[in-house]
């Protein structure tokens, strides 16, 4: 069952930072897809250093972009891990400069600035013996498919390693820093069997090491929640959800990627999510030396700026209106009775707004507290069918750079029409 934090967590970091940060690799894809070597993307290990990495630095930059919860990569599909595990040499602990545990002072960071603290880890492993029958530097796109694995490799000897290494290195994290709020699992796609990945079982010794863990669903369809990537959902998802976004286009570091998305794609995103009752994983990609972007530091603070101003409309909302009420998203109260409409472009003169059966208190501008005159055309000859409310927003109206919020409180719960007519 989903923890609450979750629902009314709204913004969470995805944290993207290893080793192919040095030179600024794609992360671990670079290597499958054969962009770069195996020997290169494995070479990157004697860079790595995390000369300047400041977890309270980060933690305090997601608390003021309005973030609840974080969620940083352990160990990604490359097996090079962020903390110094007992069950291999593979870690930037023992084969980098950097020399140290990063896992540990990122927990302890986030829970000083009261978030939730959420850990990635990749369930496949391109570098372990025993991951694959393949021989290792050669786990690329081209080698390594389902039609690899023979029938009969999930109960192999070299499965069964291989499965007590991985959950080995989960049971390290999650009995070693005490309590972890979230395991973002990933790589459950290769092989495509259930019966390699033995998830019930895994997911037993997970909520016995951390009874109160929330667990995605990427542990071959079971968990608390879904985790749409890179793309917007156009209706929501059943039940908990998170998009999982990064601010330019890739997850990590990568040199010459300077697409990022502006502050106000950012805003709308988010504001979008929130609307249709998901929460937001926005992704950063710190440089190999810890440091974030200038420019995603932008980014984040920006965002962060816009919620502060309407917190009321994010925390302790649910998901709004469905899509063709109005032009923009909206949220709702959680006792239903006041309505925040969420308005991306800059109106004329009135916002129009469909289906609401609801008599009006009153309508404001949220961060401002404006009052606004409104009224109601139109509708059916009984009070089955409800006229259009339409928001006058004359000039000098106080409108948001990202999103205006109006605040329209309601009496009783919300009513909403949705027929055809």
């Amino acid at each position: 069952m989903i923890q609450p934090w979750f629902m009314d967590a709204k913004l969470g970091i995805f944290i993207h930072y290893g080793i192919y940060s040095v030179n600024g690799f794609p992360v671990s894809w670079s290597m499958f897809n054969e962009e770069v070597s195996f020997e290169d993307y494995m070479g990157e290990l004697r860079g790595f250093t995390a000369a300047n990495y400041d977890p309270r630095a980060w933690a305090k930059l997601f608390k003021r972009a309005g973030a609840r919860y974080a969620v940083m990569c352990t160990k990604q599909h490359d097996g090079v891990a962020l903390w110094d595990t007992k069950l291999s040499d593979l870690s930037v602990v023992r084969q980098s400069p950097a020399g140290r545990d990063l896992i540990r002072p990122y927990c302890e960071a986030l829970r000083a600035e009261g978030l939730k603290v959420g850990l990635y880890f990749s369930h496949l492993d391109w570098n372990h013996p025993d991951y694959a029958p393949v021989p290792l530097g050669h786990r690329n796109r081209r080698e390594l498919s389902n039609e690899t694995y023979p029938l009969d490799w999930g109960d192999s000897p070299e499965w069964r390693r291989y499965l007590k290494f991985s959950w080995g290195q989960l049971e390290e994290l999650l009995t070693r820093y005490g309590k972890i709020d979230l395991l973002w699992s990933d790589g459950d796609w290769t092989p495509k069997s259930d019966a390699f990945w033995r998830m019930p079982e895994l997911v037993e010794l997970l909520r016995k090491w951390q009874p109160q863990i929330v667990l995605n669903n990427r542990l071959r369809g079971l968990g608390d929640y879904l985790t749409p990537e890179q793309g917007m959902p156009v209706t929501p998802p059943e039940g908990p959800w998170e998009l999982c976004m990064s601010i330019n286009d890739n997850w990590s570091y990568v040199v010459n990627d300077h697409n990022h998305k502006s502050v106000r794609q950012i805003v709308r995103i988010f504001a979008e999510v929130i609307g249709m009752g998901g929460n937001l994983l926005l992704d950063v990609g710190p440089k190999e030396d810890g440091t974030i972007l200038p420019e995603q530091v932008e980014r984040l603070e920006g965002l962060g700026h816009w919620i502060a101003r309407h917190a009321e409309a994010v925390y302790g909302t649910t998901a709004g209106m469905p899509h063709g009420h109005l032009y923009g998203a909206s949220t709702l109260s959680k006792d239903r009775e006041t309505l925040y409409a969420l308005i991306f472009d800059r109106p004329w003169d009135e916002i129009s707004i469909k289906g609401i059966r609801n008599p009006i208190k009153r309508i404001s501008v949220l961060g401002d507290g404006r009052e606004l005159s409104y009224r109601k055309i139109g509708g059916g000859p009984s009070k089955t069918i409800p006229g259009v409310l339409w928001v006058q927003v004359p000039d000098g109206t106080p409108l948001d750079p990202y999103a205006t919020v109006l605040k329209i409180e309601l009496e009783g719960p919300l009513d909403l029409f949705h027929g055809a007519g």
